[in-house]
């Protein structure tokens, strides 16, 4: 029979190795700690940490807790924001032009399966490689917001009545979506191998280099051109309730990418022999290419100036943030003399949730899966 009074107690004197020299505890997010001592702030690291992940506090993040709450307080729902003037403007043969159409159908095209590809890269990548349980905390609550991000382009979708074969399957079909998609694939399978795992220096870039392209490529530039874009129609009365659901995704993408860049920039103190010459120059040819290929996605969604922009005005945009992600990540800019064509895009991504959703509803409102419009 167990005696469970001497089974139980741990032994006062065990220690469990070092994160490195223990092959099977914390890298795949394990449960167990690995020192039955105390926490102590100055123990914890981002990557590659031996301090107990289960244990919150006490904080050395605190800028992650911050971002945390921060997030929370900003949380809101796709079904608060009504699309009757959406679905009449869409319904309307000429309510939009065919140009304003297929920015719209670009737009969810893109979208829909985007936030996808970030969730489950956060879900069954990234996390589990962070060992530090602060930004654990706020990736938890990333991948909520991406979750409710792609339920928002699914509303619209439905609402307005598109074919959601088409638009869901855009980044298979669709070159402009499908070439961004590709050249995020091989990062996000880089995280979510099961045999991928940290505690080397080669290892520990790749991470790097994945953490950066999802947080200052992918979130931090890819997105800028449909954000703006359906922000502008906005911006003159058109599909309102589309642009103010992309305006809460903004302000919750503009979060994401901060963070990540917050989360790389620490990495690269307590990493220094990470951040070498050669994986700088490697870093700015990737987000050299990542605004080439958003330039070419806002040729391919703007083919004719519409809305009073072109498409040259949302390319000279896209350098404008590379230039800003290469600075936060203390890189050197790439495309002098550029400036912010669309500095009204800062006041939306400052958005406070301080309007009554309730004041604009429609008296019966129903969730997107039930609205009728006939």
């Amino acid at each position: 029979m167990l005696n469970f009074e001497e089974t139980s107690r741990p032994d006062p004197v065990r220690v469990l190795p070092a994160y490195k020299e223990h092959p099977d505890l914390g890298r795949d997010g394990s449960i167990e700690a690995q020192s039955f001592e105390r926490v102590r702030a100055e123990d914890k690291r981002i990557i590659n940490g031996s301090a107990d992940v289960n244990q919150l506090v006490p904080f050395k993040y605190h800028w992650a807790w911050d971002k945390y709450l921060a997030a929370c307080a900003n949380h809101w729902m796709p079904q608060e924001v009504q699309m009757a003037r959406d679905i009449a403007l869409w319904k309307d043969p000429k309510g939009l032009t065919e140009d304003e159409r297929r920015i719209v159908k670009r737009n969810l095209g893109f979208f829909t399966t985007a936030d996808s590809l970030a969730a489950n890269n956060i879900v069954l990548g990234t996390y589990r490689h962070i060992t530090a349980p602060e930004c654990r905390q706020y990736l938890l609550r990333q991948a909520f917001e991406e979750a409710i991000h792609t339920h928002a382009y699914q509303y619209i979708v439905e609402s307005i009545g598109l074919d959601e074969g088409e638009i869901f399957n855009m980044y298979h079909e669709v070159p402009s979506i499908r070439a961004k998609d590709e050249f995020l694939l091989p990062f996000i399978r880089t995280l979510t191998d099961p045999s991928f795992h940290t505690g080397t220096p080669e290892n520990d870039q790749k991470l790097l280099r994945s953490l950066i392209v999802f947080a200052a490529i992918m979130e931090g530039t890819f997105f800028y051109v449909g954000f703006s874009q359906i922000l502008a129609m906005g911006r003159q009365n058109k599909m309102v309730g589309a642009a103010e659901q992309y305006q809460y995704i903004l302000r919750d993408e503009s979060m994401h990418c901060n963070f990540g860049i917050d989360l790389i920039n620490q990495i690269k103190v307590e990493n220094p022999d990470l951040w070498t010459e050669p994986f700088q120059e490697e870093i700015v040819s990737l987000i050299r290419k990542g605004v080439e290929l958003e330039c070419a996605y806002a040729d391919d969604t703007m083919p004719r100036g519409i809305l009073g922009l072109n498409a040259p005005i949302f390319k000279d945009y896209v350098k404008y943030i590379g230039n800003r992600r290469l600075q936060q990540l203390g890189l050197p800019v790439q495309w002098a003399g550029i400036q912010n064509p669309f500095p009204w895009m800062s006041e939306m991504m400052d958005l406070k949730k301080e309007k009554n959703f309730f004041e604009t509803r429609v008296t019966e409102y129903q969730t997107g899966g039930a609205l009728s419009w006939d």
